[in-house]
């Protein structure tokens, strides 16, 4: 679904990511782990294009996109969740989910399956984005990339200052949409013990270099959670 090559990227005089390379498949969950400052974030903003890349190349379905402004990334089948989830807190969760098919026609129905995985959303439609708890945003931002029916979600730290019970209806989330086989999923994640229950690949990243990688069944004997311990 998604392949990134040989990926180079530069703050300034800083060499953020070198060589990084990783591949995602559909009907797959592929996390990346590493702690903060290693350059996840940057990586996922680079396959989004909110970054242009300073050496390497992307493909998605099988071709460049590389060169792909974001919208023309999202329009192609990447759904983006970022760190902190960005919803709009002014406009409601029913406005919020309809952002996610801005580039459809204006009669296109937000999906009632994404009701079906989030069902509090159904019950706060008229709410705004900013009076829902932060879990409840998560899951809207979640919701809002799924709108559009993408062929890869990245997802970036969605367990981040989220209360335990939400966590686990995002897991269960993510691993029902993995299971229906027809997307990719791309999890960057520090929270170990949830990566590695919904993980079927593994890479671990540190000073902006893929120093490990695996399938997700072997993490433990690969000794990752010391990798990425703090």
């Amino acid at each position: 679904m998604l392949t990134a090559t040989n990926i180079n990227q530069y703050y300034g005089g800083s060499h953020i990511l070198r060589d990084v390379s990783i591949e995602v498949h559909p009907g797959k969950v592929t996390v990346l782990l590493g702690r903060n400052g290693v350059g996840k974030t940057t990586l996922l903003k680079s396959l989004m294009g909110l970054i242009p890349i300073r050496t390497g190349s992307i493909t998605f379905k099988g071709k460049p996109t590389h060169g792909a402004t974001p919208y023309e990334r999202a329009r192609a089948g990447i759904g983006f969740v970022p760190q902190g989830r960005e919803i709009f807190a002014r406009l409601t969760v029913e406005e919020n989910l309809r952002m996610g098919l801005a580039y459809k026609p204006g009669s296109t129905p937000v999906p009632e399956e994404l009701y079906e995985l989030f069902p509090v959303l159904k019950q706060m439609l008229n709410r705004r984005g900013g009076d829902l708890s932060g879990g409840q945003q998560q899951q809207l931002a979640i919701a809002r990339a799924l709108a559009a029916r993408p062929g890869l979600l990245i997802l970036d730290e969605p367990t981040e200052g989220i209360q335990p019970s939400i966590i686990k209806d995002i897991g269960r989330v993510i691993g029902m949409l993995a299971d229906r086989g027809d997307m990719a999923i791309l999890l960057v994640e520090q929270y170990y013990d949830f990566a590695s229950a919904l993980a079927d690949d593994y890479l671990v990243m540190e000073r902006g270099e893929i120093i490990a990688r695996g399938l997700g069944s072997n993490m433990q004997a690969d000794n990752v959670r010391q990798l990425v311990a703090i």
